[in-house]
């Protein structure tokens, strides 16, 4: 199976000069998980939000990423491309099974960038897996309950699909074979954040890999909380970019026409994430 996922490593252009994954599946902890493989160079792993795909959290930046990395994005536990394990979802399970893809791709150490669950997902890997973990990037992390406002809880406890953004249902259902597994990944993801629990203080100060905290300043994440984490890792930068919940990379929920958003994202990542 490696030989096969090592043949990913080189990315394809369309026609049209489009960049084109190399698409592969990995057998990890009973999954079949999915991943696509862009460009060359020092591996950063992306780790999509909840309910969504790695275009759907990534698309817009993995072009400009892909200049000077070899990107390698996931998908999770029954989202996107990648099937279920019949078994709830949890950021520590998400965690052991990408510090268990790495391993398969014989990575010895990688950079991870996660948004919104997936932000979660990459603090787990830090904390369980530190010695995969180079510098990690953390887009609108929660640590904490009282990191979004009482509302987001009340919304979660009442969570319908036909609530779900439809940007998101669509780009379930086009990379999906499974026509049940709209449902199941809403009915996964929203039972994980209903019983989520508060990541123990002495974990996050236990991260000693160099990160980067972005959040918008109309996030669902508070600045409070961000700051927060920001004081708990030692070796950590915070950044608070105008507008919405992953608005600064282009999330499909948020992208907007002419979106440049990326102009300064993007280099404040890259410039980091070179750091000595």
């Amino acid at each position: 199976m490696e030989k096969n996922d090592k043949k990913t490593s080189n990315m394809a252009n369309s026609s049209n000069g489009e960049l084109k994954p190399k698409g592969s599946y990995v057998a990890v902890n009973g999954l079949n998980m999915y991943c696509e493989i862009y460009g060359e160079g020092k591996p950063l792993i992306l780790i999509h939000g909840g309910g969504s795909t790695i275009q759907t959290s990534f698309g817009a930046v993995i072009p400009q990423l892909a200049e000077h990395r070899q990107i390698i994005a996931v998908e999770l536990q029954a989202h996107g491309r990648t099937g279920d394990r019949n078994a709830d979802l949890s950021f520590e399970q998400d965690a052991d099974d990408v510090a268990m893809l790495v391993e398969k791709l014989k990575i010895n150490k990688a950079d991870f960038f996660g948004f919104s669950n997936g932000a979660t997902t990459t603090l787990q890997i830090a904390i369980r897996h530190p010695h995969i973990v180079d510098r990690i990037i953390l887009g609108s992390p929660l640590a904490k309950r009282n990191g979004v406002p009482a509302q987001f809880w009340d919304f979660m406890n009442q969570a319908k699909i036909e609530n779900m953004p439809a940007q998101l249902k669509e780009a379930y259902k086009k990379v999906s074979p499974d026509a049940n597994g709209l449902q199941i990944m809403h009915d996964r993801d929203v039972k994980r954040m209903v019983n989520f629990k508060d990541i123990p203080d002495e974990k996050i100060k236990s991260i000693q890999a160099p990160t980067l905290i972005i959040i918008g300043d109309k996030d669902v994440i508070t600045p409070e909380h961000a700051l927060e984490m920001h004081r708990m890792i030692s070796n950590s930068q915070l950044a608070i970019i105008p507008g919405a919940h992953g608005e600064y990379i282009g999330e499909i929920t948020t992208l907007k026409p002419n979106y440049k958003q990326t102009d300064f994202v993007v280099p404040m990542i890259e410039k980091f994430l070179d750091q000595e």
